[in-house]
């Protein structure tokens, strides 16, 4: 059995097994492998997300939570250096770190062979970004966007006047390499495009956005499509 196909199955037997947990002992014989293995497997699905459970002690072992499960996680070599590249590429993208933390733990549960084929085409592709804006800056955009509460801005504009003003984020877009915030201004009462390496401060305020929606901004690109899109 190779070691993706372990720990899919080894996700499901602790699922099924709910609160009565499982040995590792048990967990080693059920699947011919070592204790040791075992435990380094379950390190491995506790890296990834998976939500696991430990008694310690006479009577112990491991569990999952109930209705919790991990789908099966198997990637070409090929496939995983194109996640890596994308990531690497937009790294001032939105969500670019928690998009790089969750490519490493689909890299943590790779079977061994995979992962160091992946590494070494990965070795083969190269990426030379700009600096991105600053880590508290994006962080507050980001926060902000999810959380839909306005934010509070300090912006210079391509002629180089600089304001403060209160901003009910709606999208963030890209286009010609640039990252934008778009959404409601409150000092010009209207929908507005913010270069993000032109922010330099923002904070995000308690104040929940007053409901513009992305309808508001106008119609996209030809071109443009949502992150989600298969298209």
């Amino acid at each position: 059995m190779k070691r993706t196909e372990r720990l899919h199955a080894l996700s499901e037997m602790l699922r099924r097994n709910g609160s009565r947990g499982c040995s590792a002992e048990r967990l080693a014989r059920e699947f011919e492998v070592s204790v040791r293995t075992v435990k380094r497997d379950l390190a491995a699905l506790e890296n990834s997300g998976a939500p696991l459970w430990s008694r310690p002690g006479p009577g112990g072992g491991y569990g999952m939570a109930i209705g919790a499960s991990l789908p099966p996680v198997s990637l070409s070599p090929a496939q995983a250096v194109a996640l890596m590249a994308a990531v690497s590429a937009a790294s001032d993208a939105p969500y670019a770190d928690l998009a790089a933390a969750g490519i490493k733990k689909i890299l943590d549960v790779l079977d061994p062979r995979t992962r160091a084929r992946a590494d070494e085409l990965a070795s083969r592709v190269w990426v030379n970004t700009p600096p991105s804006s600053s880590r508290a800056i994006r962080s507050a955009l980001e926060e902000a966007m999810a959380e839909q509460r306005v934010l509070r801005l300090r912006y210079t504009s391509g002629d180089g006047t600089t304001t403060a003003r209160d901003v009910e984020p709606v999208l963030f877009a890209s286009t010609n390499g640039q990252w934008y915030l778009v959404g409601w201004c409150r000092l010009r009462d209207a929908m507005r495009w913010f270069t993000v390496s032109r922010i330099e401060r923002a904070s995000v305020t308690k104040t929940a956005c007053s409901g513009h929606t992305i309808q508001e901004v106008g119609e996209p690109p030809a071109n443009a499509r949502p992150v989600h899109s298969r298209g």
